[in-house]
């Protein structure tokens, strides 16, 4: 179990680099000219295809897997002291890591569709593209519902079990409220919700790392007799 943990605990830090790097990319690198007409809108995908399919493939199935890693740890981790919470909990985590990686697929193969169309009909091209992007962000590029209620049912959980400082916990449960409210569409309340993800999922990574489980009592008193 230690094991598992231990890849938990990388896979947890892993998906707060990528939630940092898409930050980074889409707030400081990426140019998007939104004023610009449709034909230079897809001149310029055209031109930053493959640059835009390495991020969605980073920003969604890489992080879906590692979620999915992250996913099975926890359960493990909280099946014996909190068994019902952490299945209801490891069912909104697996539904949120196929929503995920379905999300990056569809963005990445509409792009190249959007492109190849943009040649014959820019205009087509256009409404094309913005019915994909609302599906990207209905699956879960806009809408971390799914996702709110895993950390919110986990948060809760791991405060059950004795599970992590609590404050790491109570920040999860804010997390969990916050993603739950995206809901309703709003950019505010998403990137919230990226923030402290990263706030979350570096301090979960890290206590897995250094404190892979916690011993049972019933362990402990066979070690003291042992020695």
């Amino acid at each position: 179990m230690n094991h598992l943990q231990k890849i938990g605990g990388v896979a947890a830090l892993s998906e707060a680099i990528i939630y940092v790097a898409a930050f980074v990319f889409f707030g400081a690198v990426w140019d998007f000219p939104v004023n610009a007409d449709a034909m230079q809108k897809f001149a310029f995908l055209a031109d930053n295809q493959i640059i835009l399919s390495i991020v969605n493939l980073t920003m969604y199935v890489v992080f879906g897997i590692f979620l999915a890693i992250l996913v099975l740890a926890l359960y493990e981790r909280y099946k014996n002291s909190a068994p019902v919470l952490s299945q209801i909990a490891s069912i909104f985590g697996i539904i949120w890591v196929g929503l995920v990686i379905a999300s990056g697929m569809i963005a990445n193969i509409g792009l190249a569709a959007v492109i190849e169309l943009s040649i014959k009909d820019p205009e087509q091209a256009s409404t094309v593209w913005l019915a994909i992007n609302s599906v990207v962000e209905g699956l879960g590029g806009g809408n971390e519902v799914v996702g709110g209620l895993w950390v919110l049912l986990l948060s809760i959980a791991a405060l059950k079990a004795n599970e992590f400082p609590k404050i790491l916990n109570y920040i999860g449960i804010l997390i969990g409220f916050t993603g739950i409210l995206t809901i309703y569409p709003s950019d505010t309340l998403t990137e919230i919700f990226g923030l402290g993800q990263i706030v979350w999922f570096s301090w979960l990574g890290i206590i897995m790392l250094v404190k892979p489980s916690k011993l049972p009592p019933s362990n402990k008193s066979v070690l003291s007799k042992a020695v």
